[in-house]
């Protein structure tokens, strides 16, 4: 048998034939596909990409929201022998006619809510010949990009699938063919990196890549048969592509889409509504949208007042020292003393609290970038834990991971099955337990390499070994502690590294003013920070306390931002020098439209730093630090100037 994602769905398809795979809420209700549905939706779409003359190695981009046709095409794109190039719905334009371009796409799968992004892109795609298949059945979006198409070169999925199903009967053995011509070094996916550090590369992950990280996590995370999550995370990011796509066909998942329909603004409103809708077991996050989720659920207490929010915070404050670190529990002591407050809050609000995410969640798996303590304390104790896992896309993505089973709070989790860690000094030797260096990782799961880009291949593809650019060490149980990016090191004056994504986690989440932090030091004798403020919390704070000056507010200010200095968790954990001792204040949030944050809500730290240099620039020569000039101008701007 070969290992492909073909072989996959073909065995899921028989297996559990009549169980749904793909749920999408529409008009009447939720629609729902079987696995045999997909399997037979697949092959009538890449039967007629055959007929339309598409070739094998051929690439078709993907850049809608996730959805069950989604899955039909890109299952599809395989069957024929073709390469799929999954792509952000965050995306510019500029953005994907460079992703289009080095891809070499023949084609374009494309939704509603992505249209207006085509049409600055449309005389270039006529150019190059490129075919647009429209993912939704409306006519007036479709006439829309058919009349800017002088050729025509635009057809409705729906349109191919009934090409393929009337075809099947004359041309099921060209199928078959291109079936049985997939081979499990054949690239999957094109996924392109989010482009922190110059132009993005085109991650090829192949059949077997997807087969061995599948098979090597559902062994780790032992996946009851049948579970039902919702898939909130877009497609295109490479963990939500290999659970809700391909660890589904191994346990009969059904993958329910949050409803998209109406655009970004919708698809947010549409999450809570539904979470109590589909009532997943588990669920796929990102420290973004767990921070979300934590500052809402933390608002509505505090709107309640009185003894609902002395209840929840002192049932969370006693839950945290019960629970310890998920791995070392707390001791007899704690547990005759917090017991009872905790079971209390338990019980009057907490169990509430988790039918926000529908009633029968038992976990979420949390992946993207590194999550904070302080996160993962707060699920943790609610009954709705996050287990914080690690992994990249080159390497299919799944490297680690907390389970339900084994979980150390703090931590990456343990080495999937499957998968051989080092952690490497920067002279190439093997660091020692607990030493931090570059993890490295060895695979079936690791990438075939960076399309079009041997270069950049060689620099992290080293004897079959990938080189991830990530920090971290192993502890003295063996779980993976990831510290952070390379190339976001803080460098001081005497070269000493440090990597700034834990402090700013810390900050961040401890603050309840600050909203994001970016710290920077490039060889100085101290550090410094661009901040971006909870404006809304901040207006409310200076109402209720009748503030009227500039200094109050910058009060108010440092001392929320050093807050996280006298935290448990966090005191005394941070040397010293890494610590800001300045920060400037900017008007306006890191977001996608200003280009300051990625596609996966990461910061662009060399964007952030080349726009707002001159602010550095000025904290390594001013005398006064955060009382000055420009942060009071910003402050009575964003707060006084109404």
């Amino acid at each position: 048998m070969k290992r492909t994602v073909i072989e996959m769905l073909k065995i899921a398809s028989v297996k559990y034939s009549h169980a749904i795979f793909t749920s999408d809420k529409q008009e009447n209700g939720w629609f729902g596909r079987t696995f045999s549905d997909v399997e037979k939706e697949s092959d009538y779409f890449a039967l007629a990409l055959i007929n339309r003359l598409f070739q094998k190695d051929d690439k078709i981009a993907i850049i809608a929201e996730g959805r069950g046709n989604w899955i039909c095409a890109e299952f599809g794109i395989l069957k024929a022998g073709c390469v799929s190039v999954p792509l952000s719905v965050k995306l510019q334009p500029d953005e994907i006619l460079f992703r289009i371009q080095h891809s070499d796409s023949k084609a374009i799968i494309i939704s509603k809510n992505n249209t207006d992004k085509l049409v600055p892109i449309l005389e270039t795609v006529q150019k190059k010949g490129i075919m647009v298949i429209y993912l939704d059945t409306d006519t007036e979006t479709f006439d829309k990009i058919s009349g800017s198409l002088e050729n025509g070169n635009v057809v409705f999925y729906q349109t191919l699938t009934e090409e393929g199903k009337n075809a099947m009967l004359t041309d099921y053995v060209k199928l078959d063919n291109s079936k049985s011509n997939v081979n499990e070094d054949d690239t999957v996916t094109i996924s392109y990196t989010s482009g922190t550090t110059g132009n993005p590369k085109g991650i090829m992950l192949t059949h077997l890549n997807y087969w061995a990280n599948s098979h090597d996590a559902l062994s780790f995370f032992r996946l009851t048969e049948y579970f039902r999550t919702l898939i909130i995370l877009p497609l295109d990011h490479s963990f939500a592509h290999t659970v809700g796509t391909y660890i589904a066909l191994l346990h009969g998942v059904q993958i329910a889409f949050v409803d998209s329909r109406g655009g970004a603004l919708n698809t947010l409103k549409n999450i809570p509504i539904n979470l109590k809708e589909i009532k997943p077991d588990f669920l796929l996050t990102v420290p973004a949208l767990t921070g979300n989720f934590m500052k809402k659920i933390c608002d509505g207490i505090d709107d309640k007042g009185g003894f609902v929010k002395w209840l929840f915070y002192k049932g969370l404050s006693s839950g945290i020292k019960l629970n310890g670190n998920g791995f070392k529990k707390a001791d007899l002591v704690t547990k005759i003393f917090h017991g009872i407050p905790y079971k209390l809050a338990d019980i009057l609000i907490f169990k509430k609290v988790r039918e926000i995410f529908g009633g029968k969640l038992q976990f979420c798996v949390g992946g993207g970038a590194l999550l904070d303590i302080k996160q993962q304390q707060f699920f943790y104790t609610i009954g709705a834990p996050v287990y914080q896992g690690y992994g990249l896309t080159e390497a299919t993505p799944i490297i680690s991971a907390n389970t339900a089973e084994i979980h150390k709070l703090g931590s990456s989790g343990k080495i999937i099955p499957g998968v051989t860690c080092r952690i490497v000094r920067s002279d190439g030797t093997d660091a020692k337990r607990g030493e931090k260096g570059q993890i490295v990782i060895k695979g079936l799961n690791v990438m075939k390499g960076y399309y079009n880009n041997p270069k950049a291949s060689a620099e992290v593809l080293i004897d079959g070994w990938l080189y991830t650019g990530d920090m971290g060490y192993m502890d003295e149980d063996d779980f993976l502690i990831v510290v952070g990016r390379e190339k976001a090191l803080l460098i001081s004056q005497d070269g000493e590294k440090y990597s700034p994504e834990e402090i700013e986690e810390a900050i961040a989440n401890s603050s309840e003013f600050i909203n994001q932090v970016m710290l920077y030091n490039d060889h100085s004798r101290y550090t410094t920070a661009l901040i971006t403020l909870e404006i809304g919390k901040l207006k409310a704070y200076k109402q209720k306390y009748k503030l009227t000056s500039e200094e109050q507010i910058l009060n108010v200010i440092k001392d929320s931002f050093y807050k996280f200095a006298n935290q448990k968790e966090f005191k005394n954990k941070f040397p010293e020098k890494w610590i800001p001792s300045d920060f400037r204040i900017l008007e306006e949030a890191f977001t996608e439209q200003n280009h300051l944050i990625n596609s996966t809500l990461k910061m662009v730290r060399h964007k952030i730093t080349e726009v707002y240099q001159p602010l550095i620039n000025q904290m390594y020569s001013a005398e006064t630090k955060i009382f000055c000039d420009e942060n009071a101008k910003v402050v009575k701007k964003i707060l006084f100037d109404e």
